[in-house]
């Protein structure tokens, strides 16, 4: 059966997602297991691709399923949705080396899925900068900068309806700074930009569709990867993976937007390598999936067979923990709801979305949601 002809099959007995329904996208590594500790290529690889979930009901109920390069080497904030939903943009970050099938190298490609087609469909293959790792639109859905972590710069691209256009690179004046994964701030003027090979934060400044580099560097935290941005703009929350696997205990660090210049401000540790963040919409919690030691060898002395994932408030210019939970191995992405009770978290292992409902207080397992291949980037709205 074709790819085509499985989508459409899948949006027959399913149904197209319920116009205005919130939506989820997991981008999902076909090519790439862990064996005792290690990212492995697959002796037999299933093509990456991106499952599409209307979040009409709880648990989400998937749509569509496409081929769509991706990886999970890099943050899981490699999917972007557009604020009226009718657009994804999902990075591939590594491909399998043409001249070696047990390797990977880096690709350059960024998928664009129009979303509001039945069934949806993959609109544009686009290439930007080497290693496009996170990915994030603007609010008015004009602008999408992705981080090119193999080259030192950042690409803009413009979209227009289902439109989208590669416009250019702003270079970070560090080739090997890794940059990991870019946010808009909530007025859209600036952008921050992970550095998480020099543990720098980078300021961009927006205008339009012109991006520079405004060459304003902030110092916060050991190697900073995920970041996020409160609704209200007052504040940003990154997720620092220090020294990783032979780490033993990792940080998020607040950065105060409204100094001038932005500057962190508070760190609150919460585990080894915490990959995946988010902030609810309601801006009250913030969501992070700590890597816990579970994908490495089973006789390091750090190894757990469960990833932790935790909830925060965000109390004041604070952050206070409220609850976590086990859930599975080296697990990646974690998004909420548009409701802020509502959680999805990725894990690569048992190639499944686990959910949970939160009542402010206590996490609830709800029923895992599987995947063909492992899920390593995710992105709700």
């Amino acid at each position: 059966m074709t790819i085509q002809r499985l989508i459409a099959t899948v949006c027959l007995i399913l149904g197209a997602t319920p116009a205005g329904a919130q939506v989820a996208v997991s981008a999902n590594d076909g090519k790439i297991v862990l064996v005792d500790g290690v990212n492995t290529v697959a002796r037999m690889p299933a093509p990456d691709t991106a499952s599409i979930f209307t979040l009409a009901t709880w648990p989400p109920r998937l749509v569509a399923e496409l081929r769509v390069p991706t990886s999970v080497v890099g943050p899981p904030q490699s999917v972007a949705i557009s604020p009226d939903r009718s657009l994804a943009l999902v990075t591939g970050a590594m491909k399998i080396n043409p001249a070696d099938a047990t390797a990977t190298v880096a690709d350059d490609v960024v998928t664009a899925i129009d979303l509001a087609a039945s069934p949806p469909a993959v609109l544009a293959t686009l290439h930007v900068g080497r290693q496009p790792s996170g990915i994030s639109i603007n609010s008015n859905g004009s602008l999408a900068l992705v981080a090119n972590r193999a080259e030192g710069s950042v690409s803009i691209l413009t979209i227009a309806g289902r439109r989208v256009s590669v416009a250019g690179k702003v270079d970070l004046g560090a080739p090997e700074s890794g940059p990991s994964h870019v946010v808009f701030t909530a007025d859209g003027k600036r952008a921050l930009v992970t550095r998480n090979n020099d543990s720098l934060i980078s300021l961009l400044a927006v205008n339009g569709s012109t991006v520079t580099n405004e060459h304003v560097d902030i110092k916060a935290g050991d190697k900073p990867y995920g970041i996020d941005v409160t609704p209200s703009g007052d504040l940003a929350i990154v997720a620092n993976i220090g020294a990783g696997q032979a780490g033993g205990t990792d940080a998020l660090t607040i950065l105060d937007l409204r100094a001038a210049p932005p500057r962190a401000i508070e760190q609150v540790t919460v585990g080894m390598v915490p990959e995946g963040l988010a902030i609810s919409p309601n801006g009250q919690y913030v969501a992070v999936m700590v890597m816990n030691g579970s994908n490495q060898a089973k006789t390091a002395p750090t190894f757990h067979d469960f990833s932790l994932l935790k909830v925060l408030r965000i109390s004041g210019r604070t952050l206070q923990p409220v609850t976590e939970t086990k859930i599975g191995q080296w697990c990646q992405g974690t998004a909420w709801a548009p409701d802020s009770r509502g959680l999805l978290v990725q894990c690569m292992v048992e190639k499944e979305i686990q959910t949970f409902r939160f009542d402010g207080t206590r996490l609830s397992p709800g029923p895992a949601l599987r995947i063909n291949g492992g899920p390593a980037g995710l992105r709700v709205r």
